[in-house]
C-alpha cells in the first residue's frame, strides 16, 4: 500500500520539509524615515551615529545604506520630509494663507510657541537644532541647513516688501532688517524650548516681538 505523499525516512515516518529560505521581511520605509527624523531632531546630526539610527529604525546597516544611501543622504531626506510636515511647514503655510503680513507673522510666532513645545515630538525646530553640533568636516551638511534657514529669511523679506507696497507700512521700514529680526526671534524661541521654556512663556515672547511691528503709514 502506497504511503502518504511527502518525504519519508527509511523507517516510513514522514520528515519535515527544510525551511524555505528567502529575503527577510521588508520594513516600512516611511516609518523608518520617521524614526530617523526624530533621532536627528533630538540629538542633532553630529551626535547621531549609524548604530543609533539602525537601532531606532529597526533595520540593519546594510538596509540603511541600500535604501537611503549614507548618513548625510538620510539626514537630507529627513530634513526634507520634516519640511513637509505640520511641524516644519507652518511658517510657509501662514505666509501663504494670511491676508496681511502682520497677520502672517503673528500666526507664525504664536504657532512656533505651540509647535516647538509640543510633547509629541522633540522640542524646537529640526533645521535649527540639528545645526548646533555640526563640525567643519560636515560643512556640506551645515551649508544644507543654512540654505534652509536662509530660504525662510528670503520668504519673510519678500512678504514684508509686498506689505510695504500694499499694507501701509511706513516708507522707512527696512524689510530685510525686519525679516532678520523675526528670524532671530524664531530661532531663539526654538532654543528656549530646548531649554525647557513652556508654550505660555514662548507665547509671551511672540507678543513682545510683535510690539515692534511698524505702525501703519497714515499719510
Amino acid at each position: 500500500m502506497r504511503g502518504m505523499s511527502g518525504t519519508s525516512s527509511s523507517s516510513g515516518r514522514a520528515t519535515a520539509a527544510p525551511p524555505r529560505r528567502g529575503r527577510p521581511p521588508a520594513f516600512d520605509r516611511d516609518t523608518a524615515l520617521g524614526a530617523a527624523t526624530r533621532l536627528f531632531w533630538q540629538r542633532g546630526y553630529e551626535a547621531t551615529s549609524i548604530g543609533d539610527l539602525t537601532e531606532a529604525m529597526g533595520i540593519r546597516p546594510g538596509s540603511l545604506y541600500a535604501t537611503f544611501g549614507d548618513k548625510k543622504s538620510l539626514f537630507q531626506e529627513a530634513v526634507t520630509a520634516y519640511g513637509s510636515s505640520p511641524a516644519g511647514a507652518f511658517m510657509g503655510v501662514a505666509l501663504a494663507e494670511e491676508a496681511t503680513a502682520r497677520g502672517a507673522f503673528l500666526r507664525i510666532l504664536r504657532e512656533a510657541a505651540e509647535v516647538y513645545t509640543d510633547p509629541s515630538h522633540p522640542a524646537g525646530c529640526l533645521v535649527i537644532c540639528a545645526a548646533s553640533n555640526v563640525t567643519e568636516r560636515d560643512e556640506e551638511v551645515a551649508a544644507f541647513l543654512r540654505e534652509r534657514r536662509n530660504a525662510n529669511l528670503t520668504a519673510f523679506e519678500a512678504r514684508l516688501r509686498a506689505a510695504e507696497r500694499v499694507e501701509g507700512l511706513p516708507p522707512g521700514t527696512d524689510p530685510k532688517g525686519l525679516a532678520a529680526y523675526f528670524a532671530a526671534v524664531i530661532q531663539g524661541m526654538s532654543q528656549r524650548s530646548r531649554d525647557g521654556a513652556t508654550a505660555a512663556e514662548l507665547t509671551g515672547t511672540a507678543e513682545l516681538a510683535l510690539a515692534f511691528w511698524p505702525p501703519p503709514d497714515d499719510k
